[in-house]
């Protein structure tokens, strides 16, 4: 039997956290070869460190997206980071390109030909997950430390919190009572500051942001809000320490509330599980929670290199389903072609918009119109409500 009264906790860091910084320029690179044509393949890596990018991978894209273009496509991730650092500046940073052409061995497995559909790019497994904790059907602790770093980083962008810097890390611990949120029992917010700023000074900057993230009345005890422990953090970001794509792979998720297949989802493009199938899952789970079929669900799919079908999809609703749950996985089914091919087309994945996913998560987000975030649409939840009326 699970436990109803605990606690729980998630993290999140900012998008200036160095691996966080590696993300987005491994998805600009992703956005720059699917806007030049949406058939790109991209697998690209990033490692930053005090003034140098490195960026490898492969790909197949347009002669066009040269290393000159690459270079400035890093460049300009950076600088909308806002790193104009001694030890890690946009204009400064050496960049280092070793990006080839794509395997020929792992095209022939993915392309489609004939009377084959085209594959999925790896082997793996994807977990979606929803819940009726938050508006948007997340976990809450990740919701919340995601929002409490994505409000500092607005006020430093907009100029209202100057002394901030780009790198920041957050940590919330919730009561569950029943197995519901009830409120904070801790606060870490960790943040990049300037040298004239103490940390009683960065505690005060903070507190506010806190206090409008969390729901009235969940702020946590004042000796259980932690705000820089360490006592100093002004060398942050890349200079600090050394940052790599596809680190922060629970961040970007569920904040550990639910499995994980593994894989990494920044630098590829849509024909990688990894991302495509990741995003479909959420997608299904959801709008089942949205339709009012289950209180929590979490969807499992795997997949095989060069194999267009997924080889099983799990539904679990962890004993909360008002429907029969064989019924409901056959029906999601019927609704979406989770092929590589039928997710990338239903949710139209094949555009340029995977660096605003790199950070604050990729889950919990509003649709946007453009096409950004689709899965995050409730599309489906007539469907499954007249399936089981």
């Amino acid at each position: 039997m699970s436990k109803s009264n605990y606690l729980f906790t998630s993290e999140s860091v900012s998008e200036g956290h160095p691996d966080k910084v590696c993300d987005r320029i491994s998805d600009a690179i992703v956005d720059t070869f699917l806007k030049a044509d949406p058939t790109a393949r991209v697998a690209v890596e990033t490692l930053c460190t005090t003034n140098q990018i490195v960026l490898a991978g492969e790909v197949r894209g347009p002669d066009s997206i040269t290393n000159e273009v690459l270079e400035a496509a890093a460049r300009d991730a950076v600088r909308a980071i806002g790193y104009e650092q001694d030890g890690f500046h946009w204009k400064d940073a050496k960049v280092d390109v070793y990006i080839h052409k794509q395997s020929a061995d792992i095209a022939m497995g993915v392309d489609a030909a004939g009377n084959k559909d085209e594959g999925a790019g790896d082997q793996g497994i994807m977990f979606g997950y929803a819940c009726d904790e938050t508006p948007v059907l997340m976990p809450a602790p990740i919701f919340y430390a995601h929002g409490i770093l994505k409000a500092l980083a607005d006020a430093r962008h907009s100029g209202a919190e100057p002394l901030l810097g780009p790198d920041a890390k957050s940590q919330v611990t919730l009561h569950y009572v029943d197995g519901k949120p009830v409120r904070a029992a801790s606060v870490v917010v960790s943040t990049q500051h300037g040298e004239s700023v103490d940390q009683d000074a960065v505690r005060e900057i903070v507190r506010p942001y806190v206090l409008k993230v969390l729901p009235d009345g969940w702020m946590c005890p004042e000796d259980h809000f932690y705000v820089n422990p360490t006592g100093r953090f002004v060398i942050g970001g890349p200079d600090g320490d050394a940052g790599l794509t596809g680190r922060k792979i629970i961040v970007d998720t569920y904040g550990g509330a639910a499995p994980h297949g593994g894989g990494a989802f920044s630098g590829k493009d849509p024909t990688k599980v990894d991302r495509s199938a990741a995003y479909a899952a959420r997608y299904l789970a959801k709008n089942v929670v949205a339709a009012g079929l289950a209180n929590r669900c979490v969807i499992q799919l795997s997949y095989a290199i060069g194999i267009s079908k997924p080889l099983s999809v799990y539904v679990d609703t962890f004993g909360t389903a008002r429907v029969d749950e064989d019924k409901l996985s056959d029906l999601l089914q019927q609704l979406v072609d989770l092929s590589p091919r039928g997710i990338r087309t239903h949710l139209g994945l094949n555009r340029p918009i995977y660096a605003r996913t790199a950070a604050y998560g990729h889950f919990g987000r509003e649709a946007e119109a453009d096409g950004g975030f689709s899965w995050e649409r409730l599309d489906l939840v007539e469907q499954l409500k007249s399936a089981f009326a």
